[in-house]
């Protein structure tokens, strides 16, 4: 009853320093003039204030320090360590812009924090391929690149409003009650803390008026950082099987909870490459872009990819007798085909903009544009039909 007490203060406590941090937040932002300006690649249709994340992470500092208290856990410096690195490369990259090579040398180093310094790495695989435990510089590597993974997933996931807080909410809601139930207790109120920062910004981003915000990368990498500490210690706490609600297939568990973001970040990237672009350059592929083209509301679009979220873990909870493998192959199958459906309807209803360079990466390529002269020789023509090849391929590839 005590640890439920300290969760619900801290719950409480969070949200209330994150409402009234994002109202100071709003009043600086524009005070300053540091808004949001809408552009080609951008969901927003005014200028509205960012650095949203500064809010969230007071409203998560405070409330989880206070309410850790009672409750060991030496690795919480090193996390908040991590954690304070990404708000302040957030906050440079929301204001200057940042190379992509400096922040990801930044999320390195907040890595190495956490992996090394707070020895919060993967250890077993569970099963997975066959392998269980492994060693310190696999299981080093391994928790780095899931670090970053999530980190860009994170960052590249919030695109229109309340899709990066809610989902985040459910995440954290999720792994925050496993680590109740089953005695983790410092963890639950880490998890209870945030989802209380997270509720009082996403009041204001979904439904704010005067008091609209974004999040800005100071808030994404922020959460990212935080939610891939949870899903590690998740996995480790889950080695044990013969403790009280231990999850079985773990790995699989943790990837259907984070199915959305992982998949579009993957499916993206894929896409930017087989371009020829850089995978760091910003459009419109993804999912929510593809919702907007398809007439949904901001508000819609989020609670769709959220619910589709939903339905994921209830399936993969109720089918962990798969296995890890098993489960992997079933979410990566499912949410192929659920990715394909946006795509369809926009191709069937011709609603992509041909004059639009930036919905056009819905579709590369164009056999119209590359004949419309008539006057291509024989040896540019073969070169043309053989990117025509190419571009079939890639045009398939991208209703993906």
């Amino acid at each position: 009853m005590q640890v439920a007490s300290h969760i619900l203060v801290s719950l409480i406590l969070s949200i209330t320093i994150s409402l009234f941090a994002v109202r100071i937040v709003v009043r600086t932002v524009k005070r300053l003039k540091l808004l949001d300006q809408p552009n080609s690649r951008s969901a927003a249709v005014v200028p509205v204030p960012s650095l949203g994340g500064i809010a969230i992470f007071f409203g998560f500092l405070f409330a989880s320090s206070i309410g850790s208290f009672n409750y060991e856990l030496p690795e919480m410096v090193y996390i908040f360590t991590a954690t304070i690195l990404m708000l302040f490369l957030g906050l440079k990259d929301d204001l200057v812009t940042l190379p992509p090579m400096k922040k990801i040398i930044g999320q390195f180093i907040a890595a190495g924090i956490i992996i090394f310094l707070a020895k919060i790495r993967f250890t077993n695989l569970h099963g997975f391929l066959g392998f269980t435990e492994i060693g310190i510089i696999p299981g080093s590597i391994l928790t780095g690149i899931g670090i970053l993974t999530l980190i860009n997933a994170f960052n590249l996931m919030d695109g229109i409003d309340g899709l990066a807080s809610g989902l985040s909410m459910m995440v954290v809601l999720i792994f925050g009650s496993w680590f109740y139930l089953s005695g983790h207790y410092g963890y639950a109120i880490l998890c209870s803390s945030l989802l209380g920062a997270l509720g009082g910004f996403f009041y204001y981003n979904v439904y704010g008026k005067e008091n609209k915000i974004f999040m800005g990368d100071t808030g994404s990498l922020f959460l990212g950082t935080i939610i891939s500490v949870l899903l590690i210690q998740f996995n480790e706490f889950n080695i044990n099987q013969t403790q009280p609600f231990a999850v079985p297939s773990s790995p699989a568990i943790s990837f259907g909870i984070l199915a959305y973001p992982l998949i579009d970040l993957v499916r993206v990237m894929a896409i930017r490459i087989l371009q020829a672009k850089s995978p760091f350059v910003a459009d419109k592929n993804h999912l929510h872009h593809r919702l907007l083209t398809l007439g949904f509301s901001h508000k819609n679009a989020t609670f769709t990819i959220i619910g589709m979220n939903i339905s994921f873990i209830l399936v993969v909870f109720a089918l962990h007798h798969l296995g890890v493998l098993g489960l992997l192959v079933y979410i990566l199958l499912s949410a192929g085909i659920l990715f394909v459906i946006p795509a369809f309807y926009i191709r069937k209803r011709k609603l992509l903009k041909k004059n639009d360079p930036v919905q056009q990466l819905f579709i590369p390529g164009s056999t119209d544009e590359i004949f419309k002269n008539g006057r291509i020789n024989r040896r540019k023509r073969k070169k043309q039909n053989e990117l025509l090849k190419r571009d079939t391929f890639l045009d398939k590839f991208n209703l993906w």
